[in-house]
């Protein structure tokens, strides 16, 4: 089981994944540059091979990076756009040298273009994007997160999420990362239907596309739209959901991050009631 959190690269890639380590997690994640803004540090060779080495003398799982908060791939203004496809374009090629399996992005706000011009707007943006990127990265997948639906945000359906996939060229590189929090603040019932909630994703999108999950619980109401983590067992859908989630057999080899308020202070015990969840059900 792929357990970990979001673990600041400030100090480096090696050192990120020692902090990981050091927190009993064997997977992470890490922004690929300033979340509020464009800077990204220039790769230091050394930490790179460093941070290679580490992945696996300790066997970490996948590791995961997520773009900034800046970018919107379905802006209907063109400088906007072009930035976030440009963006994405860099962080392609700066996971290739990372040898990273996936990017987490925010699919988009349409900004009151509407939603089906957006997961136009979207699924276009992708195209320039693996187009660009592909003579240097083509093995980096796209995942699209499940989103709360606050505002013009798209991607809080199962269905928005296909319909950006269907309408790109490049389907076979898209995936999606599961954000709890975001998925029941979108009306998804995880708190007394995980199962089903499941199975309907399974339906709509496919199993097979969901490569990562991002585990927070909500301060927030199911439906409410709006996007407030909480630790876990801390919110409105409880610890339970969360342990039952990471027991689900089929689900065992794909990376959960912690996104939880509190941080590295918090993370290890999250992290060790994970895990004592699974040892304690395989006892009875």
């Amino acid at each position: 089981m792929y357990i970990g959190a979001h673990i600041s690269i400030a100090r480096g890639f090696a050192k990120a994944v020692q902090s990981a380590h050091g927190i009993g997690a064997n997977t992470m994640q890490f922004f690929t540059r300033n979340p509020r803004g464009a800077k990204a540090k220039t790769l230091d060779e050394s930490d790179v091979k460093a941070y290679l080495q580490l992945i696996e003398k300790l066997e970490f799982g996948p590791v995961v990076a997520h773009s900034p908060y800046t970018i919107n791939l379905a802006s209907p203004d063109e400088d906007a756009w072009g930035f976030a496809i440009e963006t994405t374009v860099d962080d392609l090629h700066r996971l290739g040298r990372l040898k990273a399996p996936y990017l987490c992005i925010h699919p988009g706000s349409h900004v009151g273009s509407g939603m089906e011009v957006g997961i136009r707007r979207i699924s276009e943006a992708l195209n320039q994007v693996f187009n660009k990127a592909n003579k240097v990265n083509n093995n980096t997948m796209i995942l699209l997160e499940t989103m709360a639906g606050t505002g013009t945000e798209i991607g809080s359906t199962f269905e928005e999420l296909q319909a950006i996939m269907e309408h790109c060229d490049y389907e076979e590189r898209l995936g999606i990362c599961f954000d709890t929090c975001h998925a029941f603040c979108a009306g998804y019932d995880l708190k007394n239907h995980l199962e089903y909630v499941l199975k309907h994703f399974d339906k709509v999108i496919g199993i097979n596309k969901l490569k990562a999950f991002h585990l927070n619980d909500s301060l927030k109401p199911m439906g409410s739209k709006r996007d407030r983590h909480a630790s876990l067992g801390e919110g409105e859908i409880g610890l339970n959901m969360f342990k039952r989630l990471v027991r689900i057999d089929s689900l065992k080899d794909m990376p959960f991050i912690l996104e939880t308020p509190g941080g590295m202070e918090v993370y290890p015990r999250e992290i060790n009631m994970l895990r004592n969840g699974v040892i304690n059900n395989s006892e009875q």
